[in-house]
């Protein structure tokens, strides 16, 4: 938002530098982006008047005017066509800083000899002074302009480049950044003086208003000018519009973009005599529904967009632009006036689909009041009275039907000390909240204030608000420094977020890299784990208003997206791929939110090792991924143990369900080769899946201090033949079962002419140890005759010879 300093004074006495300005404002909230000085470089440039324009004798277009400046009188080369005796214009003296007219450049005015006549300064056109591109007529300064003022001291101004936040819409117009100066400097607010002769009918003889659609049009309102005459505006009006980065247009537009930065309503003119049955239907638009809009386009409008409609036809896009079968030409003579208030999420939706962004639009997006459109509607009605010399009718067309009282509220000095921690009065509070244009009232108590909110301030609804309105007036660098009551609380153990870090910080040690998926998925996309049935159950949860087809799921399972990813890597990776991602899934509950559980994925392909001369170190498979989680358990001091699983996404033979104490906490195994077929892949993938809130309260114990063992350990080795279908983990439970056992592990899997058919034979090294003394080969002995018997018993298990 860009604030010209001298409209500003027209509503509140400055009298402070602007940089001091822009300071106390960004301390207030409105950040000060920066201050554009227009004219500090207008040094020899001064108010001059035309006494008398001669020919220039050796060129038809050129032409010799007379300047006087208040000393010497001047006499120039001029080319320029609108050169009238009398008129005030902006006289450039030599060694002036000016615009060259062709080449954008500064340049040094130097005098000069054109077709013979010697030119000792310039008499300048707007773009040589910086004001616009228009660089074909000279500057015409108002009647009043006094000779030989300086240019910088009668035009010259600065602007406040502000950088408003969302919630502040009052601030995007120039009498709201006036109430912010006046209440930060201790001044008053002089808002603009409305009043203009009405005559005729009443207007409700010549416009009729209906609001069809009212949750997206709380209020509308029309006046009605006749006899206008469409022309250029006022100098001062293009040149403050030209501040605040508008271009001008005719006097009417003018008027209705100049109101809404001075106000922050937008406006809109219609062509009166184009308002088919003399009435506007503010409704939404019809099934196919199209129309031609300012700007030449031909838009179609969707069933939610709003439209300002006669009885005919759709004449404007409500809150967006005007359509161009009600526009107002150099023809127009009658101007229907609008001033209305639509709901912001229609308007930003509208604008949004039809690629629209206006300044109207972004008000209206933000939530202007409704009560703000009668006092704009009165102020251009005066302006375009006064500039178009047209004649107002009776009274002013207003559909109000979403009217609301303004509810008070009540702020009180304790609750002010809780939040600020600093006294103020009731009396201070008052003369804050006053000088911001709040109604207020003494409350129940002597230390409760009741305050209305003004109508044009929407970001007012609760204490806390007018609260905040005392800390920014008054200055958060007046809040005193001090130190807190007491000490700072110790902190809550974030169980959660803990697990979650150690878990990356593992796998990132074993060389995978986090991924971060998207939370949405798609239906096409989840039946590809679905490789037998093709079916989704239970059906995740859909968005109600989805923007793709590939988004139009809350996800399930990490798996689907983080496959994904492999294969967009994969296109750029020939070496092995390790990904993990660590997030929520949406669990479907019937007439519940979702379940949202934390879930770990992780996923390895290819070779498993960079190429090097000493070889690839062969291709990642089902074991790598369990070492991982088995690595990972170990950090995490859980004693997960590894199962058979049924999962349909997984190769039959090939996969494990993760249990810890008999609970099924996840999933690992070779992706079903139709799974990667379906997403491309050529290679086997191999994915664990844990349900990362169901780990959480086994992590959540102290892990015990071991001691370095003081005795030395024994191994032995042993080779069983067991049933092919007795499982490895099976065996390890039961030799982990005897208390002298240290650690086991598996060291040979055969299976072949060597042992009888149904059979398989696998080898252990088992480590025997004694927290107390050192193992005689009698205790080795007798602890593995029994756990030969155990084995024997319950699995049949017999040593290989």
């Amino acid at each position: 938002m860009k604030v010209p300093l001298k409209w500003l004074r027209e509503f509140v006495d400055v009298n402070l530098p602007p940089k001091e300005v822009a300071d106390r404002l960004t301390m207030s909230g409105t950040e000060a982006k920066g201050i554009q000085v227009i004219g500090g470089t207008w040094d020899n440039i001064v108010v001059g008047q035309i006494a008398a324009v001669n020919p220039h004798p050796n060129a038809d277009r050129l032409r010799l005017p007379t300047v006087d400046i208040g000393t010497e009188p001047q006499t120039v080369v001029c080319g320029a066509p609108n050169l009238n005796i009398g008129d005030k214009i902006a006289f450039a003296r030599v060694g002036a800083q000016l615009i060259d007219g062709h080449t954008g450049e500064i340049a040094k005015l130097k005098p000069a000899k054109i077709r013979g006549v010697e030119s000792s300064g310039m008499v300048c056109s707007e773009k040589e002074l910086g004001i616009s591109d228009n660089h074909t007529e000279i500057l015409v300064l108002p009647a009043d302009a006094p000779v030989g003022t300086p240019l910088a001291d009668y035009l010259g101004d600065a602007v406040f480049d502000l950088d408003v936040t969302p919630n502040r819409p009052d601030c995007l117009c120039v009498i709201g950044i006036a109430q912010e100066v006046a209440a930060v400097t201790d001044q008053k607010l002089h808002p603009p003086e409305v009043a203009y002769e009405e005559a005729g009918t009443p207007i409700d003889q010549h416009i009729a208003v209906e609001i069809i659609d009212a949750d997206l049009c709380p209020r509308y309102c029309a006046s009605l000018i006749t006899g206008v005459k469409i022309g250029e505006s006022p100098p001062w009006m293009q040149q403050r519009l030209l501040a605040c980065g508008m271009r001008p247009i005719n006097n009417v537009v003018d008027v209705t973009n100049y109101v809404m930065l001075e106000l922050g309503q937008p406006l809109h003119a219609f062509d009166y005599e184009l308002i088919r049955g003399k009435k506007i239907i503010v409704r939404r638009a019809t099934g196919g529904e199209t129309i031609t809009s300012l700007d030449g386009a031909e838009r179609n409008l969707a069933g939610n967009m709003l439209v300002i409609a006669d009885v005919e036809r759709a004449v404007a896009i409500a809150g967006v632009m005007g359509g161009a079968n009600s526009e107002v030409t150099e023809d127009t003579t009658s101007i229907l006036l609008e001033a209305a208030n639509f709901n912001p999420a229609s308007i930003h939706y509208t604008g949004q689909h039809l690629s629209l962004p206006s300044e109207a639009c972004m008000r209206f997006e933000r939530g202007i009041r409704p009560e703000l459109t009668m006092p704009a509607l009165k102020r251009a009605t005066q302006l375009i009275v006064q500039l178009g010399g047209g004649q107002a009718a009776r009274g002013v067309a207003d559909a109000y039907p979403g009217k609301r009282e303004p509810e008070p509220m009540v702020i009180s000095t304790e609750r002010t000390r809780q939040l600020l921690g600093v006294e103020f009065t009731v009396d201070q509070i008052t003369k804050v909240l006053t000088s911001l244009g709040f109604e207020c009232q003494p409350g129940a108590s002597s230390t409760e204030v009741k305050a209305t909110a003004p109508y044009w301030r929407s970001d007012i609804t609760q204490e806390v608000d007018l609260i905040e309105e005392v800390a920014r007036i008054i200055g958060y660098d007046h809040i005193p420094m001090t130190t807190l009551s007491q000490s700072i609380p110790p902190r809550s153990p974030a169980l959660m977020l803990d697990l979650e870090q150690k878990i990356r910080n593992t796998l990132v040690g074993y060389g995978f890299q986090e991924a971060i998926t998207y939370s949405l998925t798609s239906l096409e996309m989840l039946r590809r784990f679905r490789p037998q049935t093709q079916q989704v159950a239970p059906m995740p949860a859909r968005l109600a208003n989805p923007m793709t087809a590939e988004q139009e799921y809350l996800r399930p399972t990490l798996r689907a997206n983080l496959l994904a990813a492999l294969v967009a890597n994969r296109r750029h990776e020939e070496v092995g791929i390790r990904l993990f991602e660590l997030g929520k899934v949406y669990l479907p509950r019937e007439k519940e939110l979702p379940d949202e559980p934390e879930v770990l994925c992780g996923l390895l392909s290819g070779s498993r090792n960079d190429i090097s001369w000493l070889g690839d170190g062969g291709q990642l498979n089902f074991f790598d991924a369990k070492a991982v989680l088995e690595g990972l358990f170990r950090r995490l001091g859980v004693p997960a143990s590894f199962k058979p699983g049924d999962d349909e996404s997984f190769h039959p033979t090939h996969q494990a369900a993760i249990a810890i104490n008999d609970q099924e906490i996840g999933v690992i195994g070779e992706l079903h080769p139709k799974v990667t077929e379906a997403f491309d892949l050529a290679e086997a993938v191999y994915l664990f899946e844990l349900n990362v809130t169901e780990l959480l309260p086994f992590t959540a114990g102290h892990s015990m201090f071991q001691p370095i063992p003081r005795f030395p350990a024994m191994v032995r080795d042993i080779a069983l033949i067991v049933d092919v279908g007795v499982s490895h983990q099976q065996i390890v439970d039961i030799i982990r079962g005897f208390s002298l056992v240290k650690d086991v592990a598996v060291f040979d899997v055969y299976s072949g002419k060597q042992v009888p058919a149904g059979k398989k034979s696998l080898a252990y090294r088992i480590t025997y140890q004694s927290p107390t003394h050192t193992l005689t080969d009698e205790e080795v002995n007798k602890v593995q005759e029994q756990i030969l018997k155990k084995l024997s018993r319950q699995l049949g298990a017999t040593l290989r010879g």
